[in-house]
């Protein structure tokens, strides 16, 4: 169990490091620009609650281990990063007992939904479950 939550803090590391610097100087939109459907963040509230929310808690404030993933504790988290790098870290290490359990559609929805919680705006478009073309997408307008 250590094992894993030190795993998914040092992916979390190395993806600031080598990505976050670098991915939003690469990005072409914003998550400022509607990059998700209501319908696909109401889909992903559903898996959230069910996959996500006995760690992060329903209101997404986490605890021990399991970071919040709602304002300026996820926003200060991100504001160098890409969507990209957020889709492929929450892919790669959640849920924390079973990651890449989920389809990719499934995880793509769960970010809409943390987007959407975080009071961006909603599209016409929903978020695509493609980690390399979701780089294009940063979190600074």
């Amino acid at each position: 169990m250590w094992s894993r939550i030190v795993g998914a803090w040092l992916v979390a590391i190395v993806s600031a490091a080598w990505g976050g610097a670098t991915g939003s100087a690469q990005a072409k939109r914003t998550v400022f620009d509607g990059v998700y459907t209501d319908a696909q963040a109401e889909r992903g509230k559903n898996a959230y609650d069910k996959d996500c929310a006995f760690c992060h808690l329903e209101d997404l404030t986490g605890q021990g281990f399991a970071p919040g993933l709602v304002d300026d504790i996820f926003k200060h988290r991100w504001e160098d990063g890409t969507l990209g790098e957020l889709f492929a870290i929450v892919k790669a290490t959640m849920p924390q007992d079973k990651p890449e359990t989920l389809s990719a559609a499934t995880y793509a929805d769960i970010v809409a939904y943390v987007l959407k919680v975080n009071k961006y705006p909603a599209g016409q478009e929903e978020l695509k479950p493609d980690a390399e073309a979701l780089k294009t997408v940063a979190f600074k307008k």
